[in-house]
């Protein structure tokens, strides 16, 4: 039995010892064995860490003081000593002791934490303002002013299904990794207004020091400003779904001159990508482009094939409810979810062009082409009934 044990024992040990090998840090995020909050790079994020280390200090010190006490208390004035309890109802000096010195130590923590609980709140005088919008289960980003004013997309997960579903190694920013990583610029304060489309969410960089929720309906703001170029990463804190894990927050800080390069491109790109509504679309060309929007806003709902959820999401191939039916209340879910179920909006994530291009995607993928009306859905269709 001992020998068996001992084999067991080795075998563990040897497993963690390559499980422990195979994690690496993540590049801006959390690291192997962090035990810490982490210092951060602004100036919020370090006032955070100074406080959580005198904080702890302070409670530290006050354990060990009143738990020694105790312990010598009952280790040398025990009965078996030979001492007695004292008897008395009230001692004025001990009562002031035990009350004015604990107030002086709330007093104390309280007012550098004070102090930065305010600058959190203080968003006046940024640089720079963008908007988060969460959505189930992505980042929508527009920025409001500076130079890229009008600048706007979409930040999906961009972790593969394969190491997902455990059919491929996982990288060391697994599930931490988007397509389109937020941008901006070093040593700007950067003022974040937070609102949901669905359900609330949670904006969490730990880096900056930054967790503000994302409540529908209403605006929200919060601050950072990076002293420090780099890529940094953070997820929704908020429990918001099925795929709460899978809603990555990563933003890149560069340079002045990085981040203005960065802006000139992005405008270019939205420029040369301007849809017209009004063109007709071949079948293929809104297949193609439809694909791509299904595997950015709907696989993770409806599945690669189509065959959805059981009891959360419904099957599309075979859909004669919507997917096989007349177009139009396929385009009206599209466009205004489906209430009192997950299905979400998609009114202002996706243009005419892509809603058109996914809906006939979806009315010609897997089996369901040649089996329903409409198998073509035009952005003029889809803009008709916005």
């Amino acid at each position: 039995m001992k020998m068996v044990r001992g084999l067991l024992g080795m075998i563990a040990l040897s497993w963690m010892a390559v499980a422990t090998a195979q994690v690496q840090d993540i590049p801006g995020g959390p690291a192997v064995d962090q035990l810490n909050v982490t210092p951060g790079v602004t100036p919020i994020s370090q006032e955070i860490h100074e406080l959580h280390w005198m904080i702890l200090i302070v409670c530290t010190i006050i354990f060990i003081g009143v738990f020694g006490t105790m312990l010598y208390s009952i280790v040398k004035h025990r009965k078996s000593k030979g001492y007695k309890a004292a008897k008395f109802d009230e001692n004025l000096s001990i009562e002031l002791t035990w009350t004015v010195i604990p107030f002086l130590i709330i007093v104390g923590m309280a007012i550098p934490a004070s102090r930065t609980v305010v600058a959190m709140k203080d968003t006046t005088g940024a640089d720079l303002t963008i908007k988060a919008t969460g959505y189930q289960w992505k980042w929508g980003y527009e920025y409001l002013d500076g130079p890229a004013t009008g600048v706007h997309f979409l930040s999906n997960l961009s972790t593969p299904q394969d190491q997902i579903d455990g059919k491929a190694p996982k990288s060391n920013t697994y599930l931490l990794e988007v397509d389109r990583p937020l941008v901006v610029p070093v040593d700007k304060k950067v003022r974040v207004v937070l609102t949901a489309s669905d359900v609330i969410h949670s904006w969490m960089v730990p880096d900056f020091g930054v967790k503000q929720d994302a409540v529908p309906g209403y605006l929200r703001d919060t601050w950072f400003r990076a002293e420090k170029v780099g890529t940094y990463r953070g997820q929704c804190a908020e429990l918001c779904g099925k795929n709460h894990a899978y809603m990555p927050i990563v933003v890149e800080v560069k340079s002045a001159e990085d981040y203005a390069k960065w802006v000139k491109d992005q405008k270019a790109a939205m420029a040369a990508a301007t849809e017209d509504p009004n063109k007709t679309w071949s079948k293929d060309e809104l297949f193609a482009k439809g694909k791509e929007v299904f595997a950015a806003n709907c696989v993770a709902c409806h599945q690669a094939n189509g065959q959805g959820i059981p009891g959360t999401f419904p099957a599309l191939n075979g859909d004669k409810k919507f997917v096989l039916a007349p177009m139009k209340e396929q385009i009206l879910t599209e466009l205004n979810g489906h209430p009192g179920t997950a299905m979400a909006a998609f009114r202002d994530q996706l243009n005419d062009v892509q809603l058109a291009a996914v809906i006939t995607y979806t009315r010609n993928a897997w089996d369901n082409a040649g089996k329903g009306p409409d198998p073509v859905v035009q952005p003029s269709d889809v803009k008709a009934l916005r």
